[in-house]
């Protein structure tokens, strides 16, 4: 049988087509629109996430045999706000992920209402990008849009009802709205009071490998398919990702490198740290985990190449990178603010060391260390509440650069393997729609039976050592410039 995968990210869709042994017949790439209609703002369309879908699917199912498509699933970029009427139509532009505008809101929430209360109810406190404080926003600067809202949903969520007319979300990607009580994987009745929001506004909740209806009519016949295609509930772009990396089970780690970074670590049991710098999430395989996320990753490598330097030619400037270790410019990444683990959206990006004798090498160096040295900020985070991560997956577009893999194996101390396929969350998309069609048992024997590990990058004990006298130098910056952030917001 054949399984489709949507992966729909910031800058575009990417649907995947794989069959029962894992095997990708198939990659199909639409992109979309991205509008920053004011400073910090960032918004999309959901119609056009919708159309460059469709459009998406009929290439990859052009040639290949329909009556095999058993089922469709999704891994989405997370914490959209995208609102409906009465009627399902779209209000008003979907609030992004990496929309900064609702500062006023989350120190409400952290500061009022109270972060002891909010990881109550919630297992984590707010940040400018959850849906929660965006729903505030919406309530106190567009009232007239807040009271036409009969559903709220999440990006990926509203792709899933188009093609089932469902209205629902899975564990993983409700656990980032603040609304969600992630213990005990239900709405939480505190939060809809805080947001006034009812519980008929909000989507029916799902285990991401959950079955939530069939293809409906006119779209099986739009992309010649059955109506017996199933759309499965899907996750989280960070949970999809996991599961198509096989960082399921206990105490597995997996390192994306997007548009946004994250370090994800997946548990048995349920657990929050007592700063809540981590993320605490349910998992799509059924548990938990622990996520550390930034902002900014392998989009701060693009900006710097694309808008700053001119070029689309990423190897060749790695190619004049041969120091490691040895760099004296450092990078904080943080271009749109930052989450974890310093939860400061005035945070801005800054180089720092520049002399006369830098170099155009030097600075992109300093733009991969900075990644890498964040994301360690967030891994030692997880080390002091005792776990021990000897190893990890990696996955993003930012997991093509062998050098960026050596840069992260030796920042952290830990082993990196790279997998067969590096299309983390389409790829999990794909495996949940094959386990909600019966041809796994389980989420956590998808992943041993298809994520296939081809190659380690192992740390050097003298470039770790190097690094890490970078890495203490590199965490003083941030918390020297905290003050001077904020007063030039």
């Amino acid at each position: 049988m054949l399984y489709v995968g949507i992966d729909l990210g910031t800058s575009a869709v990417k649907l995947l087509l794989m069959d029962e042994t894992g095997k990708i017949h198939k990659i199909v790439s639409r992109e979309y629109d991205l509008a920053f209609p004011h400073p910090g703002w960032s918004e999309q369309k959901p119609e056009d996430w919708y159309a460059q879908s469709i459009d998406g699917l009929k290439e990859l199912l052009s040639e290949c045999d329909k009556s095999k498509v058993a089922g469709i699933s999704f891994g989405g970029q997370m914490h959209g706000l995208v609102i409906l009427d009465k009627d399902d139509n779209v209000i008003r532009p979907a609030i992004l992920w990496n929309d900064g505008r609702t500062t006023k809101e989350t120190d409400y929430l952290n500061n009022v209402i109270g972060k002891d209360k909010l990881s109550e109810y919630t297992a984590n406190i707010a940040f400018t990008g959850f849906t929660a404080p965006k729903i505030l926003w919406v309530k106190a600067n567009e009232p007239e849009n807040f009271a036409r809202i009969e559903k709220i949903m999440l990006p990926k969520d509203y792709l899933a009802y188009k093609l089932s007319g469902v209205h629902c979300t899975d564990v993983s990607d409700a656990s980032g709205m603040l609304l969600f009580d992630v213990k005990n994987r239900c709405w939480s009745k505190e939060m809809m009071e805080i947001c006034d929001v009812k519980e008929s506004q909000l989507a029916k909740i799902f285990e991401s490998y959950e079955v939530v209806g069939t293809l409906k009519p006119d779209v099986a016949s739009e992309l010649g398919l059955s109506t017996d295609v199933k759309i499965v509930a899907g996750a989280g772009d960070n949970a999809a990702a996991a599961v198509g990396t096989g960082t399921v089970g206990d105490g597995r780690c997996n390192i994306s490198l997007g548009t946004s970074g994250t370090i994800f670590i997946s548990s048995k049991t349920f657990g929050v740290d007592s700063n809540n710098a981590l993320h605490s999430f349910a998992h799509a395989d059924g548990s938990y985990h622990l996520m550390g996320c930034m902002l900014s990753a392998a989009s701060c490598n693009k900006w710097w190449m694309e808008d700053i330097i001119d070029t689309k030619d990423f190897a060749g400037e790695q190619k004049a990178i041969d120091k490691l270790g040895e760099n004296h410019v450092f990078f904080l990444p943080y271009l749109m603010g930052e989450r974890s683990p310093i939860n400061d959206p005035y945070a801005r990006g800054t180089f720092t060391g520049i002399t006369m004798d830098t170099t155009r090498a030097d600075m992109t160096q300093a733009v991969l260390e900075g990644v890498a040295f964040a994301l360690r900020d967030s891994f030692e985070v997880a080390k002091s509440l005792g776990i021990k991560i000897e190893r990890t997956k990696i996955c993003g577009g930012g997991a093509k650069s062998p050098l960026w893999k050596k840069m992260i194996a030796n920042i952290l101390g830990i082993k990196v393997d790279v997998i067969e396929s590096e299309e983390g969350p389409g790829y999990g998309g794909a495996m949940l729609a094959a386990v909600a069609c019966g041809e796994f048992a389980s989420v956590e024997e998808a992943a041993q039976k298809l994520v296939k590990v081809v190659d380690t990058v192992e740390p050097d004990a003298e470039l770790t050592a190097k690094y890490e006298a970078r890495y203490q130098q590199y965490k003083q910056i941030y918390p020297a410039l905290k003050p001077v952030f904020k007063a030039l917001a």
